[in-house]
């Protein structure tokens, strides 16, 4: 553990403070995506396999069984449908104030997705603003050694001030793939949730009428 300790202290010292506040952020960055798995699964968004099966009865007029189905899902979208089946509302109204329920539930899952979107944008932009000054360092030198140019002096130089380059998109690429996956979670999630009040508010659909098999053999078997 001391010597992880006296590493990163070495590298953060070879990269300067750009660096440190790279790290800094991607400290920042995996808390908040630790925090929005747990926040996540707590809302509901790792059940929605549940409430679409709720949701079958419940399309095909079959309420008291839909409402066992929705009892048995502990999710707020869940709860949101529960609370429906048991109001007395006009399927206007009630339509109107479940989608802004839904929307509301929809917002606290999206709480947290600027940060990492932030810092998805902002850590490159960092780490090139690091290169910009470790390469103005790195000429200025140049320019301080006159006529006994080292050009390992001029490498060292470069290669020092990419690496900020390299720490920002290192923190940037995994940040927008999972910002991008919570993202597209979040959409799936809203999509049920319309579904979810075009349900409960609209009529029952009506079940297909199937043929008869004997009557379908015997047209089969007709002449012609």
């Amino acid at each position: 553990m001391h010597d992880l300790a006296v590493r990163l202290n070495d590298f953060i010292e070879l990269g300067g403070w750009v660096v440190a506040v790279l790290l800094g952020l991607s400290v920042l960055a995996g808390a908040v995506i630790l925090w929005k798995v747990a926040h996540l699964r707590m809302l509901g968004l790792g059940r929605a396999s549940r409430l679409q099966a709720a949701l079958v009865p419940l399309s095909q007029g079959q309420s008291a069984a839909a409402r066992d189905a929705l009892a048995q899902t502990d999710d707020p979208l869940s709860r949101l449908a529960l609370r429906a089946l048991a109001s007395s509302a006009p399927p206007a109204t009630l339509r109107d104030r479940l989608h802004a329920e839904a929307e509301a539930e929809l917002a606290r899952a999206e709480s947290g997705l600027r940060f990492l979107d932030a810092v998805a944008q902002v850590a490159p932009l960092l780490g090139l603003f690091g290169t910009v000054l470790g390469m103005i360092e790195a000429f200025q030198a140049l320019q301080g050694a006159g006529a006994s140019v080292d050009p390992s002096l001029l490498a060292g130089g470069i290669w020092v001030a990419l690496m900020t380059t390299a720490v920002g998109l290192a923190i940037a690429m995994p940040a927008s793939l999972i910002l991008t996956a919570f993202e597209a979670r979040i959409a799936a999630h809203r999509r049920l949730a319309d579904t979810m009040v075009e349900t409960l508010c609209g009529p029952a659909l009506p079940q297909p009428a199937l043929p008869d098999p004997v009557a379908r053999a015997d047209r089969r078997a007709a002449p012609v």
